[in-house]
C-alpha cells in the first residue's frame, strides 16, 4: 500500500509521508534545515552517499503543488524499488543507483502553498496582508507568504527582472512576479542558495507547472551537455525543449544555477492546462514523467 496518496500535499500531509517513508526505508534520510518567513521547515530529502548528487525542487509556487505530490510520489517509488529490486519505468534502479545521489526538496515554499490550499488561515500572522493582496483569490496564489516570487528572487540577471517588473506594474508584494527588494531577499531562496553551495550537485531540477516544457539554457554559462541531457529528457516525456520569455526569462532558480557553477539545471514545467492544475490530473502527469524524472538522476 502506498503511503503517498493523492490528495492535496499540505504542509502537515507531506510531513507525515516523510516521516512514514524514513520510517520504512532506513536509507532515507529527512533534514529539516531550512525555514520560510513564517517558521515552516523546509524538507529535505537525501538518497545515496555519492557525493555529487542531484537536486530535485518542486513546489516554489504556491498554486503548482502538483509538483510537491509528483516529487513525493517519485521519492516513494525510488525507495520501494530500492528495497525490494522492483524496477521502474524498466530501469533495474536498485543497480543503477549505487554510486549516486539525490536530494529532493519536495517544496521550497511550504507557506505559498499553504495558502493555494488553505487560503488566509495558511498564512497564519500575516493573514491580513495575504488576504488584501489576494482579494479572495488565494488557489492561483504563487508568491511566499511575504509577497515575494521566489522564482523571480535568484542573482540572475534580477536587476533587469527588476526593471521588467516595474514597467509592467509591479512595484510591490503581489501574488506572483514580484521579485522581491533584493536578490535572494527571502528565507526560501537564500536556504536554496546555501544548499548549492554547500553540496556539490551535478546538476538540478526545478519543477514548475504547466505547458509540457523543459527550459535548459541561461546566458553564456550553459554547458554544452545541457542540451543533450534536455534532449533525453524530453524523448522520454513527450515534452518539448523551450526558452522562457517576458517576466520568466531572468532571476528563477535554473538561471541562478547556472550562472553560478555553469552546470547544467533544468525547469521541468509539468502538465498542460491552468494553474492550479486539478487533482485528477496527478496520475497521467505522473505516468508522463517518471521514467523523465529517473533518468535525471542517472545522467
Amino acid at each position: 500500500m502506498s503511503i503517498v496518496t493523492a490528495c492535496h500535499p499540505d504542509y502537515a500531509t507531506v510531513r507525515d509521508w516523510a516521516e512514514a517513508l524514513t520510517k520504512k526505508y532506513p536509507f532515507l534520510e529527512k533534514m529539516e534545515p531550512g525555514r520560510t518567513s513564517l517558521g515552516r521547515s523546509i524538507l529535505c530529502l537525501t538518497l545515496g552517499q555519492a557525493e555529487d548528487k542531484v537536486l530535485y525542487v518542486g513546489g516554489v509556487h504556491g498554486s503548482e503543488w502538483l509538483t510537491v505530490l509528483t516529487l513525493m510520489r517519485f521519492t516513494e517509488k525510488l525507495c520501494e524499488a530500492i528495497d525490494t529490486g522492483r524496477r521502474v519505468s524498466n530501469i533495474d534502479v536498485r543497480n543503477a543507483m549505487v554510486g549516486r545521489g539525490l536530494v529532493i526538496v519536495p517544496c521550497l515554499n511550504p507557506d505559498g502553498t499553504e495558502i493555494a490550499l488553505r487560503g488566509a488561515a495558511g498564512a497564519l500572522w500575516n493573514a491580513r496582508q495575504v488576504s488584501a493582496l489576494a482579494k479572495g483569490d488565494f488557489p492561483h496564489w504563487q508568491a511566499n507568504a511575504r509577497g515575494v516570487d521566489l522564482n523571480h528572487n535568484f542573482d540572475a540577471g534580477w536587476e533587469i527582472l527588476h526593471e521588467m517588473e516595474i514597467k509592467s506594474g509591479i512595484r510591490g508584494p503581489a501574488m506572483r512576479q514580484y521579485g522581491g527588494p533584493a536578490a535572494h531577499s527571502e528565507p526560501e531562496s537564500s536556504w536554496l542558495v546555501k544548499l548549492c553551495r554547500t553540496y556539490p550537485f551535478r546538476h538540478v531540477l526545478a519543477m514548475h507547472s504547466q505547458g509540457e516544457e523543459i527550459y535548459w539554457c541561461y546566458g553564456d554559462n550553459t554547458p554544452p551537455r545541457s542540451k543533450v541531457m534536455a534532449g533525453v529528457l524530453a524523448a522520454s516525456s513527450g515534452y518539448q525543449m523551450s526558452s522562457p520569455d517576458g517576466l520568466a526569462s531572468h532571476g528563477g532558480f535554473k538561471d541562478w544555477f547556472i550562472e553560478e557553477f555553469h552546470r547544467p539545471a533544468f525547469t521541468i514545467e509539468i502538465g498542460r492546462g491552468k494553474n492550479p492544475l486539478p487533482l485528477s490530473d496527478y496520475p497521467d502527469v505522473y505516468d508522463k514523467i517518471e521514467e523523465m524524472l529517473l533518468l535525471a538522476a542517472l545522467m
